[in-house]
């Protein structure tokens, strides 16, 4: 099935599944309206029935109503320019499968800062997961996946229900998350990249998310493009991609040091760090990586090290898993201990350049 037809096909099917084919927002609320009229005044006349009793005889209850204040939404401003290089580590699990940090925990040598996990396209934010990793010390990082959802549909707020409503749940987490939304939206194997979506549908769809949770006033997201890092898979140009700073808070790069693209960071990260520096001066979070098992890893984790804190970025996520190299059934093991070398090389050389930056407990 080629992209534009499989594009049509889920507009089509969101279209049918809407009245007129409208967006959520543009539907008739009015068979409401009578609801809650009576709903409203049945909730006066209690308050009026619950003030109008003695003014002294209130219990302890009223006098907590009186004196409790809500809880100040959480700002991440102090938290966009870290002193120090963060080092996490990501997986496929949620954030209550703690095992994951443990084990990196004691291959690294020491916990990780970030905590990088996946969500798709219409599932609900865990609050209370996201809220055990913050107080155990690591960032939450939501990559959210759009999966078989399109970009237009998203830009033009076909999906604005859902968008609200993860607006809403990730302002109840009373701590700060970084959300890279359509990662790799310039590698042509996701189903929102290129020959499947347009850079314009990526970034209205952006911009759309960004505004919906500035509309809601939520305070609390460190907003992280992420694109794969260009290389012979991903040739497309990133300028067209980016939603401006505005937009923008960090930016994410994704790459491998695998068996195709990826032999040195000078050849796998530079580049792309020179492209994006013609538009956007925002810090750089390595989003995504690893050094696949070969007789090369203990040199390539050392070069991975030195190069990322000579480029300046402010940290680097390590993926810490088996998994095949995308686009074929070649599997990778991208794991720290694959060898003694290449873990003492990952402990000696993370300590060496200061990746490490903990938050503490919040």
């Amino acid at each position: 099935m080629s992209g534009r037809l499989a594009r049509h096909r889920i507009l089509v099917a969101n279209l049918a599944a809407r009245p007129n084919g409208l967006p959520y927002m543009a539907r008739n609320r009015r068979s409401g309206c009578s609801a809650a009229v009576v709903l409203t005044a049945v909730v006066l006349l209690v308050a009026y029935a619950c003030s109008s009793r003695g003014g002294s005889g209130g219990g302890p209850s009223d006098a907590a109503a009186t004196t409790s204040t809500p809880t100040a939404p959480f700002d991440v401003a102090p938290l966009l320019h870290p002193a120090g290089r963060m080092l996490g580590v990501v997986d496929d699990k949620s954030p209550w499968q703690y095992d994951i940090v443990k084990a990196f925990g004691t291959q690294a040598g020491r916990a990780p800062d970030i905590r990088e996990y996946y969500d798709s396209w219409g599932d609900d934010f865990d609050a209370e997961g996201n809220t055990f990793l913050w107080q155990h010390g690591q960032l939450p990082m939501l990559s959210l996946v759009p999966s078989d959802t399109a970009l237009a549909d998203i830009g033009g707020g076909y999906d604005d229900a859902y968008v609200r409503k993860l607006a809403r749940q990730v302002a109840s987490y009373h701590g700060p998350l970084v959300l890279s939304f359509a990662g790799e939206m310039n590698g042509p194997w996701n189903s929102w990249g290129p020959g499947h979506a347009k850079a314009a549908d990526f970034v209205t769809a952006w911009k759309h998310v960004h505004d919906v949770f500035r509309e809601l006033k939520v305070t609390n997201v460190i907003w992280t493009w992420s694109p794969h890092v260009v290389d012979s898979g991903t040739k497309a140009k990133l300028r067209p991609y980016y939603p401006g700073d505005a937009y923008v808070d960090w930016v994410g790069l994704i790459g491998y040091y695998g068996p195709i693209d990826g032999a040195a960071f000078s050849s796998l990260f530079t580049p792309t760090l020179k492209e994006i520096s013609r538009f956007s001066d925002k810090p750089v979070l390595i989003t995504e990586t690893g050094v696949a098992e070969s007789s090369r890893k203990e040199q390539q984790v050392r070069d991975l090290f030195k190069g990322a804190a000579k480029a300046g970025v402010i940290g680097l996520v390590w993926y810490d898993q088996r998994k095949d190299w995308p686009g074929s059934t070649q599997m990778m093991d991208w794991r720290i201990d694959t060898s003694l070398g290449s873990q003492a090389a990952f402990r000696a050389e993370s300590q060496r350049y200061g990746f490490g930056h903990p938050f503490g407990k919040s």
